[in-house]
């Protein structure tokens, strides 16, 4: 439930800035009145648009080649990671060891000299101490004696980073309640076993048709394509498994499904998934000793799919109890029909050939179509019958399409048997249509009582009369001796055949009232609303009152990291409070049973999609294949608009997308990314660029080797150029971006909130040592390195200091203090979350935050001003802008210097009294998540009212 007091709606949001988002329409409908566009120009502009397709198709096929490597690679560090936790593996280890050493190179492939080199160089640098403490950081699982833990919180730590990579796994992977999509576009997917064309057309292609002739908007995948398949499940209303085993694969799209409580349905047309039927299926003793076992190996597997959906389709009466039989309850019966291609064809060759009923007597022509060399014993029910009236008429040709091994009787016939290939279904149909009888054997068992009557259908509807074996299938739709013929001996089928030989006229008649009535109870429209609607519904649009906004970042809970991923998530929290409808993308963490796909969870009421990204510099900047499945997303969510955060790692792929589609979208402005290759505008020496309107020439030479800088300044300023709303966290950070080109009248200042405290700041005890903190983890950018320098240089011994390690969160360690010299006390904690945030601060009393660029904002300084903590900063920037020097903290020169850092926590440490009973002041001018999600609700609304 959102509180009620926090809930507002466009029409209260007044915005004191609507000036700067004038009604452009007017202005676009006025010009769009007042001018005619040529028919050159819509033709030009047309090949525009098809050329723009063509450069996405060619983009995407890039895509596709590149995901399948890194596709191929994920795999393959999942085969190595299960080989790696294998005892086999441990043990060989030492062998392993001396084979790499024997050949100059370490396990990881990496020449010793490089590796002794850089050992010698932390040793002379950080003591040997620092060496092994570096391995241990390498290798958290590794058991680690007693004697040789550098720091006594160490198992604590590790403990730390399992619980959190589980937490993670668990709470994306959590079960999904259905009433998540209840807001999402009703969209079908079909994963669906699509390498046998006859059975894809008609249960696959054929679905396809008529659910969309219902309005279901649809998708096919082929289950092999396991990350597409799992993929598409993120964000589909309804799935359907048409024959998609329960091997290890296949059970993992099910039991996804299941997780997102799409209660799916298994569909099949053949009696596969029973042992004991299929074990009597005479067909089988056709094939080799090693194709039976791998059929039969294959009815478990189906068996096992079947009784995992829990629904299932079937295509006949016999087949849906055969299903009801394997314990599956809720089964229903949608049978193969016609579709547009089989009626448009049908059309054409009565449209082309409106006498070929009736010809001459000449050869007339049996037609059999073999789907495969399992329809050997079928055939020899008939075969007796088919002889003997080969043998009666000399007239009579047997015309076989498919394998199939005929019994011996026939060779006497010589040329009077014919054997062809399979080919496409329009040319089989053509060739069906020239034949005078068609005829379907079965043997009479309970596998072939479950078959449906395509063989029937296909003939009928191209107005040739049929023979047919009354398998209950074709008794549900034959009038003996009216639409058709049902020979239970050999007798009869050598009797109708010569009936239908001897008759040109029979033959019409019977062709033509089969067409008829195959026509009128197959109908696609009929088959759709009759037996495809009661199944699957209508798609029913959701009510969309709401203001709907997508946010995307490249973190979100629970793998908060950054303070730009805490602004995100806080202001999607804030907006779900106002009563806007709230959808979230963001990357996710590796994830075995996943690999490339994309994976949904729930969390604060709102549809999160996370996606892998790739670790690759390019792929970060733009990525079409996150760009495609970011437009999935939005198809599904149908956003009023798309509100960017920090992206760097899911690329600007996504604004195309936007664009193309016409969705308005806002970027936040986190940090100088969009601008500069280093993202925080600091060279690689950690000195800051101190440019303001960037120069790519000497951009060019901080990053050298970079052929890719003017491409990449390009897409940025395309990316922010079609933005409704530029936002800035501070107006340092906006002056930034004013000088680079982008208009002041779309830059808007937001100001970042920030959980303010719950309770009063606990004061210090003049007994205690002088507590410092610092947030920024182990970066050059944040000053990490200042810190260690810094305190290394101090001789006092009166002071602790506590670091957040914020990457312990992410499942890894990257702060190790064991080779600091110091006098002080040092301990090294996890980042805190929003309930935890006042428990750290009460362990400081001075923050230290020596940034080593202009920060956009600076989260954790307002986090500390707020709670009566000192802050020392670094200025200019946006962090320093709510910090006065000397009355709520202590600002030093962005210079990179230790020194600048050292005097402030030495006159601090001499001066500490200071802080027994310190209050900020001026801390209520401060801003707070209510005044930042206040006016960010005024900006969408102002966008969505244009």
């Amino acid at each position: 439930m959102m509180p009620e007091t926090h809930k507002m709606s466009c029409d209260s949001a007044k915005n004191p800035r609507n000036s700067q988002f004038p009604d452009q329409n007017t202005e676009k409908e006025a010009q769009a009145s007042s001018t005619s566009v040529s028919p050159d120009l819509t033709h030009q502009l047309q090949l525009a648009e098809d050329l723009v397709e063509g450069y996405r198709a060619s983009a995407r096929l890039q895509a596709l080649r590149s995901d399948g490597m890194f596709s191929a690679l994920a795999a393959e560090r999942h085969y190595r990671d299960l080989e790696h936790g294998s005892l086999s593996w441990k043990v060989t280890l030492p062998l392993r060891a001396v084979r790499a050493l024997l050949a100059g190179r370490t396990l990881s492939g990496r020449p010793v000299k490089d590796v002794t080199k850089r050992v010698r160089e932390i040793a002379r640098e950080e003591g040997l101490k620092s060496v092994w403490d570096r391995v241990v950081m390498r290798l958290p699982d590794f058991p680690v004696p007693a004697r040789f833990k550098s720091q006594p919180s160490e198992p604590s730590v590790k403990a730390h980073i399992k619980e959190t990579k589980k937490r993670v796994e668990e709470i994306i992977l959590s079960p999904v309640s259905a009433g998540t999509r209840s807001s999402f576009t009703p969209f079908f997917l079909i994963v669906a076993e699509l390498s046998i064309p006859q059975c894809a057309k008609y249960r696959v292609w054929q679905r396809k048709e008529a659910l969309e002739s219902l309005g279901w908007r649809v998708e096919v995948v082929d289950w092999h394509d396991l990350g597409r398949a799992l993929s598409l499940l993120q964000t589909c209303t309804h799935v359907i498994f048409y024959r998609v085993p329960g091997n290890k694969e296949g059970m993992q799209l099910i039991r996804e499904a299941h997780r997102l409580s799409l209660n799916p349905w298994w569909e099949v047309d053949d009696l596969i998934f029973d042992p004991a039927s299929y074990e009597k299926n005479s067909n089988l003793e056709t094939l080799s000793g090693a194709e039976r076992r791998n059929v039969l190996d294959g009815v478990v597997y189906y068996r096992a799919a079947l009784q995992a959906c829990h629904r299932a389709i079937a295509s006949t009466r016999g087949l849906a109890a055969a299903m009801k039989e394997a314990g599956v309850s809720d089964v229903s019966v949608i049978e193969n029909a016609l579709d547009t291609e089989t009626l448009a064809k049908a059309s054409q060759i009565f449209t082309s050939q409106p006498n070929r009923n009736v010809k001459p007597e000449q050869d007339i022509i049996i037609f059999y179509g073999s789907g495969t060399k399992t329809h050997d014993m079928d055939f020899r029910v008939a075969a007796a019958g088919i002889a003997a009236a080969m043998e009666a008429d000399s007239r009579l040709r047997l015309q076989i399409v498919g394998d199939l091994s005929l019994p011996v009787e026939f060779a006497r016939f010589g040329s009077r048997v014919e054997k062809l290939p399979g080919r496409s279904y329009n040319a089989y149909l053509e060739l069906l249509a020239q034949a005078d009888i068609a005829i379907a054997p079965l043997e009479p068992t309970l596998f072939n009582d479950a078959k449906s009557n395509i063989k029937y259908l296909e003939s009928a509807i191209v107005g040739v009369p049929s023979v047919c074996s009354p398998a209950q299938a074709f008794q549900d739709v034959i009038v003996n001796g009216k639409t058709g013929y049902l020979p239970a001996t050999e007798e009869e089928w050598k009797t109708h055949l010569l009936t239908l030989a001897a008759s040109p006229s029979e033959r019409q008649l019977i062709g033509n009232m089969a067409r008829l009535a195959m026509a009128e109870r197959y109908d696609p429209a009929t088959v759709a609303t009759q037996q495809v609607q009661p199944v699957c519904g209508k798609p029913i649009a959701p009510a969309r009152e709401q203001l709907r906004v997508m946010m995307v970042n490249v973190f979100f809970e629970p793998r908060s990291f950054g303070g730009a991923t805490l602004v995100a998530e806080e202001m999607a929290k804030a907006m779900r409070q106002r009563g806007v409808d709230v959808a979230v993308m963001t990357s996710r963490p590796y994830l075995p049973d996943h690999l490339d796909a994309a994976v949904r969870y729930h969390l604060h009421d709102m549809p999160v999609l996370s996606v892998p990204v790739q670790d690759d510099p390019i792929s970060g900047l733009d990525n079409p294949t996150i760009g495609e499945s970011f437009r999935e997303w939005v198809r599904v969510w149908a956003p009023d608009l798309v509100h960017f955060h920090a992206i760097q790692g899911l690329g600007v792929s996504m604004m195309r997308v936007c664009q193309e589609l016409g969705i308005p979208y806002v970027v936040t402005l986190h940090d100088a990314w969009w601008l500069c290759e280093r993202q925080f505008m600091v060279k690689a020496d950690g000195q800051y660029c101190f440019q303001k309107k960037i120069d790519l020439r000497v951009c060019e030479t901080c990053v050298p080797g970079a052929r890719h800088l003017r491409e990449r300044a390009v897409l940025m300023h395309e990316s922010l150029k079609h933005a409704s709303a530029l936002l800035s966290p501070s107006q340092s950070h906006l002056d930034l971006y004013a000088a680079n080109g982008f208009a002041v009248d779309r830059l808007i200042i937001n100001k970042n909130g920030f959980v303010w405290p719950r309770r009063p700041h606990t004061k210090r005890h003049p007994e205690d040592k002088i507590r410092f903190g610092y947030v920024g983890g182990n970066e050059k950018v944040k000053g990490f390195p200042l810190i260690k320098e810094a305190f290394e240089s101090i001789s006092s011994d009166r002071w602790e200091l506590v670091l957040v390690d914020n990457t312990i969160k992410l499942g890894f360690k990257s702060i190790n203090v064991g080779h600091w010299k110091v006098r002080g006390e040092i301990t090294v904690v996890p980042s805190y979350t929003a309930q935890e945030i006042d428990d750290f601060f009460d362990r400081i009393d001075v923050l230290l935050f020596p940034s080593q660029w202009k920060e956009s904002f600076g989260l954790t300084v307002r986090e500390a001003l707020a709670r009566d903590v000192w802050v020392v900063s670094t200025s200019p920037g946006g962090q320093s802008e709510d910090i006065i020097d000397g009355v709520n903290g202590t600002l030093i020169p962005l210079d990179g210097q230790p020194n600048t850092l050292k005097n402030a926590i030495s006159e601090i440490i001499e001066n500490d009294s200071r802080f027994d009973n310190y209050e900020n002041k001026v801390k209520n001018k401060l801003s707070n998540h209510d005044a930042q999600a206040d006016a960010l609700l005024q900006i969408y609304c102002s966008i969505k009212e244009r």
